[in-house]
Order: structure tokens, then C-alpha cells, then sequence
């Protein structure tokens, strides 16, 4: 019966306000990186749009990405649970367990048919490996993900193992490990990549999904571009740093205590896409590049098997004006050019960027 409420009611119910709800619009606008001219079409939709079921299944996962998802702040854990979906089924969360929890599912599967949305962390063996590798209940990932499946609107694979198989499926892939895309063919999937994802772009992706009612814009991985559009090298603030051709050389050295580029500790922010420098992590806090450590990669394609953490790319790679950036006098020359298309294509975006106030909104909606 929760499901059938509409947010709006939800939010009542649990003493959110008119204001407060206009606030929360805003902070999903923001979040899904869309034009403050959005805010009165999302509340709008927001008001009419019932609580999504969400079912989520945890195959050969370390419940990274759970954990992940109980520190999204805008909105909370508890903001998506009570308000927003209903999570009706999840090995972690849940309080029943056994049959109790096996039972949920079913339930929820028969009662939200056609319309609830799956979520899968974790990779499962394939269809030709041995089942035995990782089950529920006596019953194999492939069983379950098929069985569930059947009555999915559409998948949401979370986390690099769920996305592109991640550590189980790195070599030698003792069990057989495949991707949720790997198996699924006759659903609409998206692949939010990371190990772990950031926080707010698992609850953004469901905010997006119950605000338009459809997936968000893919990239050629199934990605969401709001959230995986960009690479991590071309937001980084140490990005100046690269261009000027100026690179740590060790994590202690003069380079690294002045907050130099990364690049040559074998960060692989120039061929990695995700939003970690302009969302980060704990609330907004930091992220690994600025306490010091370069970017792993880890929402991109088999991010293990990609050679060494710490070597550094054979080849500098940026997509700003189709350049590659190199260090030294090259890459000062080449990056800074491309710097100045940056700043100034940004600054244009930036002046046609209307600013929307939670006051007007009141007065229009």
C-alpha cells in the first residue's frame, strides 16, 4: 500500500512542508545537474508521481555499495526509503530475514508486476559457470536475477562488479563472473559504475527515474552522462597544475606537499569518468585526489586489470578541444590552450544561468 501514495503525501505525513519540498526540489535539480528553469517541472511531476517499488538484489558484492548508499545525503537513506521509494526488498536493510525476506520479495514482485524497479549489486556467475559459486536461499543469482527480472520496468546495476563485473570478474575469474548487462537483454539497463558508486549518484539516478518516470541520458557504457559525462582529470582542481607541466613525483616530495598534479603516481583521472571531484564523498567533504591519492579508475571497464595502480598512463589523455596533453613545455602549451576553451565556455554558462529562489517558486507553483 505504500507504494500507491504519491511523494507529496509521503512527505506529509512525515512533516516535510511545502517549503521544505520545494528546498528538496531544488536539491534534485541540482543534483541531476539540470537548469534551475527545471524546478517547477520537477515538482510538478514530483506532486502526481507515485513511490516507485524498488527491489534490490546483492549478488558477489562486499556491500561497499550499500554502505554507499547509507551515506547519500541529498536525499538521505531515509528521505529515499520513506519518502521517495519503496525499498521493498534488501538483504542488508530489511529487518526480516529467511523466509520472511524471500517472502517480501515475491510479494512485492506480484503486487508492483510490470512496474518496480530492479537494483543489482555484485556480479554472479554466468550461465555456463557453476551456480554453486554464490546462492540465496539454495537458489543460484542467475535463478533469482531471471525470476525477478520477469516483472522489472528496468535494471539498475549498482557498482563496478554489478556494471562491468568488477573484482570477481578480474583474472583469472575463478567463478565465472559476468555483468548484469551480460545476461539481461530484454530490459532497459543503466550501469552506475564505481567501486562504490558516489552516493548521490545512486540517489539521483532514482530521484531522475521518479521525477521523468524514465532512465536518464546514457553514455556508451549505459552511464548516466549527468553523473559520468565528464572525466575526472577535466573537473580536478589540480588540473592547473597539469597543464603548467607541474607533477608529484612521489607522495612525499615538494610536489605533493603543494598539492601538484597526480598524473605521474598513476592517477587515472584523464581516462576515468565519474562526478567524485564536484560531488565527493562523507557530505561533500573530500574525495581521494584531494587527500592526496590519485584517482584508481574504478568506474571504468575492468578497472583491476588495467595494469598497475601506480604507473603512470603511457599517454596523457584528455577530451577538452581533442588534444592529448603531455608534461612539460608540450603539455603547458597544448593544456593551456585548452584551459582558456574551458574557462571560457564555462563562464558563458555560467552568465546565462539563472539563479531560483525557494520564494518565487512559492509563488508560482
Amino acid at each position: 500500500m505504500a507504494a500507491e501514495k504519491t511523494l507529496v503525501e509521503s512527505l506529509r505525513e512525515h512533516g516535510v512542508s511545502r517549503r521544505g519540498f520545494l528546498k528538496f526540489c531544488v536539491a534534485t535539480a541540482s543534483m541531476m545537474a539540470l537548469p534551475p528553469t527545471m524546478v517547477p517541472a520537477i515538482a510538478a511531476a514530483l506532486e502526481k508521481a507515485r513511490r516507485p517499488s524498488v527491489i534490490w538484489l546483492s549478488f558477489q558484492e562486499c556491500t561497499g555499495c550499500t554502505e554507499s548508499l547509507t551515506r547519500s545525503y541529498s536525499p538521505t537513506v531515509e528521505d529515499l526509503i520513506l519518502s521517495v521509494i519503496s525499498l521493498d526488498y534488501h538483504h542488508t536493510l530489511q529487518a526480516a530475514s529467511g523466509e520472511a525476506a524471500e517472502q517480501a520479495r515475491e510479494q512485492a514482485m506480484k503486487e508492483n508486476f510490470g512496474k518496480y524497479l530492479l537494483v543489482v549489486d555484485g556480479s554472479l556467475p554466468g550461465p555456463g559457470s557453476n551456480p554453486g559459486y554464490s546462492t540465496i536461499a539454495g537458489r543460484s543469482n542467475l535463478q533469482i536475477l531471471e525470476e525477478t527480472l520477469e516483472g522489472a520496468v528496468a535494471v539498475i546495476a549498482i557498482g563496478n562488479c554489478a556494471a562491468f563485473g568488477g573484482l570477481p570478474k578480474a583474472s583469472p575469474n575463478p567463478t565465472g563472473a559476468v555483468a548484469v548487462q551480460d545476461v539481461v537483454a530484454d530490459k532497459p539497463v543503466i550501469n552506475v559504475s564505481g567501486c562504490p558508486p558516489v552516493p548521490m549518484v545512486i540517489s539521483g539516478v532514482l530521484a531522475h527515474y521518479l521525477t521523468f518516470g524514465q532512465l536518464p541520458e546514457l553514455d556508451e557504457y549505459r552511464r548516466p552522462l549527468a553523473f559520468f559525462g565528464q572525466s575526472i582529470h577535466d573537473r580536478c582542481y589540480r588540473r592547473p597544475f597539469y597543464d603548467k607541466g607541474l607533477f608529484a613525483e612521489s607522495f612525499d616530495d615538494e610536489g605533493a606537499r603543494k598539492g601538484w598534479c597526480l598524473y605521474r603516481l598513476g592517477c587515472k583521472g584523464p581516462m576515468t569518468y565519474n562526478a567524485c571531484a564536484t560531488m565527493r564523498w562523507n557530505a561533500g567533504t573530500s574525495w581521494p585526489i584531494e587527500a592526496g591519492h590519485p584517482c584508481l579508475g574504478c568506474s571504468e571497464p575492468d578497472f583491476w586489470d588495467a595494469g598497475g595502480f601506480y604507473k603512470a598512463l603511457s599517454v596523457p589523455i584528455g577530451n577538452t578541444g581533442g588534444a592529448l596533453l603531455g608534461g612539460g613545455i608540450a603539455g603547458a602549451v597544448a593544456g593551456g590552450a585548452a584551459a582558456a576553451v574551458a574557462k571560457k565556455k564555462t563562464k558563458t554558462e555560467q552568465a546565462e544561468r539563472a539563479p531560483v529562489k525557494v520564494e518565487e517558486l512559492e509563488q508560482t507553483l
